[in-house]
Formats: C-alpha cells, sequence, structure tokens
C-alpha cells in the first residue's frame, strides 16, 4: 500500500515537471503577445478619472478572465476535433485588431480628438459618465478576447504533442499569467501619479529623495500613457498582421527583402485600412437606406 501511493507522489511529481518544462517553453512563445496585451491594455485601461481608475480596471480584469474561462474549454475541444476552427477564429479576430488599430490612425490624422479623461469630464449626469465607462470596459474586454485567443493559441502550439494532462495546466497557466500578471502591471501604471502625490505629502522637504521621486512619478504617467497608446496601436497591428503571415501562405513570405517585423506592421496597416473603408461605406449604405 505504502509503495503504490510514493508511486502515486512520484507520477504527480514528474507531471509537474514537465508542466513546468512546458510552461517555460509556452511563457517564453507567448512573451511577443503578452507584451502587445500589455501595450493595448494599458492604453485601453488609461483615460479614466482617478477615483475610478481602479473600479473601472477591476471590472476589465473580471471580463479577462470571463474570456480565459470561455476561450481554454473551446480551444481544447476544437483543437482536439475541429482544428481549422482555431484558424478562422484567428483570422477573423486579425480583422477586427487591423480594423481598430487602423481606426486610431484615421481619428488621429483625421481630426483632434479629446482624450478619454476630457471625453469624461464633458459628460454632465452621473448616467452618461457611467455610460461612457460601460462602453469603453465593453471595448477593452472585446480587445481581450482576441487578444487572449491568440496567446491560448499559441500556448496550445507549444503542447500539441503532449498529452492532455500536459496540455491543460500549462495553457490555463500561461492564461492565468496573461490576465493577473498584465493586469496587475497596467494597475501600477495607472495609479503612478497617485504614488507620486503621495511620496510628495509625506515629504518634509521639497527637495528630499522621496519628493523629487513623487515627483518624477506624476510628471512620467502622461507621457508613459502617451507612449503606450501609440505602442498599443502598433501592436494591434502587429498582432493582426502577425495572425495573418503565420496563418496564410500568401502572406508569409510577402515582401521577403523587409524583416518580419515591418512586413507584419505594414500587412496588418494595409488589412486593417481596407476593413475600416468597408465598415465605412457599410455604414453610410446602412444610413441612406434607413432615412429613404
Amino acid at each position: 500500500m505504502a509503495t503504490g501511493f510514493f508511486a502515486i507522489l512520484d507520477d504527480i511529481a514528474a507531471l509537474m515537471d514537465d508542466v513546468a518544462v512546458m510552461s517555460k517553453v509556452a511563457a517564453k512563445k507567448t512573451a511577443g503577445i503578452l507584451g502587445d496585451d500589455l501595450a493595448v491594455n494599458a492604453e485601453k485601461a488609461s483615460g479614466f478619472l482617478s477615483s475610478r481608475e481602479l473600479p473601472v480596471l477591476w471590472s476589465i480584469t473580471k471580463g479577462s478572465l470571463l474570456n480565459k474561462v470561455i476561450i481554454l474549454p473551446v480551444a481544447f475541444l476544437l483543437s482536439a476535433f475541429l482544428p481549422i476552427a482555431i484558424t478562422i477564429a484567428l483570422l477573423l479576430g486579425g480583422l477586427y485588431l487591423a480594423y481598430e488599430g487602423a481606426e486610431k490612425i484615421y481619428h488621429f490624422i483625421s481630426s483632434h480628438p479629446h482624450s478619454k479623461k476630457e471625453e469624461l469630464k464633458s459628460a454632465k449626469t452621473k448616467s452618461e459618465i457611467i455610460a461612457l465607462e460601460k462602453e469603453r470596459i465593453k471595448s477593452a474586454i472585446v480587445t481581450d478576447f482576441i487578444l487572449s485567443v491568440e496567446i491560448v493559441i499559441i500556448a496550445l502550439g507549444t503542447v500539441t504533442k503532449e498529452d492532455l494532462s500536459i496540455q491543460i495546466p500549462v495553457v490555463t497557466l500561461i492564461a492565468i499569467i496573461a490576465t493577473v500578471g498584465v493586469y496587475g502591471i497596467v494597475a501600477l501604471i495607472v495609479r503612478m501619479d497617485d504614488a507620486g502625490y503621495k511620496l510628495i505629502e509625506n515629504s518634509k522637504d521639497e527637495k528630499s529623495l522621496k519628493a523629487k521621486l513623487g515627483g518624477v512619478l506624476v510628471a512620467a504617467l502622461p507621457k508613459i500613457i502617451k507612449s503606450l497608446t501609440v505602442i498599443g496601436t502598433i501592436a494591434l497591428l502587429l498582432v493582426s498582421g502577425g495572425i495573418f503571415a503565420h496563418n496564410i501562405d500568401f502572406f508569409h513570405n510577402l515582401i521577403p527583402v523587409l524583416p518580419s517585423l515591418v512586413t507584419e506592421l505594414l500587412i496588418g496597416l494595409v488589412v486593417g485600412f481596407i476593413c475600416l473603408l468597408l465598415v465605412n461605406l457599410a455604414l453610410k449604405l446602412k444610413k441612406q437606406l434607413t432615412s429613404n
């Protein structure tokens, strides 16, 4: 009896070792997309009123966790019984990400947009503020869903030859890291200014190290958010272009003289503006039909 018990413990230990090794491999494979995920979601979660930043971020985080709960079992089932469906889902997600990236660029070029925080401040009633927040939370969760699909599929691709007992814990672990790690860092970023003000308030001398550090944090936040807006937009296009380049042979070696990163960015940009053009034409047509 004791021998059998220790044999089970040995099997569990061996399984955990395999999971740890494969998790490291999967983490390396998904590092790039996790970086893109951080940039995109930091940009999405910023720009809210200071008192609402953490509640809004928590709502997005809960939506992200729900996304993973939906995606993981579906991904395992499709991987086992209908692999082509995963590719189709990735391509549809790529179209959405490309469209969103192109839309951001279009609005930046064609107008002088107000910041999210200014837009929220312009809302006069509590119901208007809540409505704007809900709209932005919904947009962030939709984008997170597509990025989560990409993360799960890439992680799953590293363990496709392994048993299900390895696939499930490895991919689930990567999915948890993608949510807890990314949104934990985002929370730190959006609260930088508050931490800076606290340091300044608690310092006795304006020239002290604590006060200077607080000033740096306060001054750095707007620059980081602006940078993340640009990085997030580029990340959307890169992820989109990468999806098409890795899943459609035509795009894979489209411009062999250019680095793959540049090629993927160009693919995402072109596909995004084509999607934007088609969506705008569809909206105009719909408007004309409803007005007649």
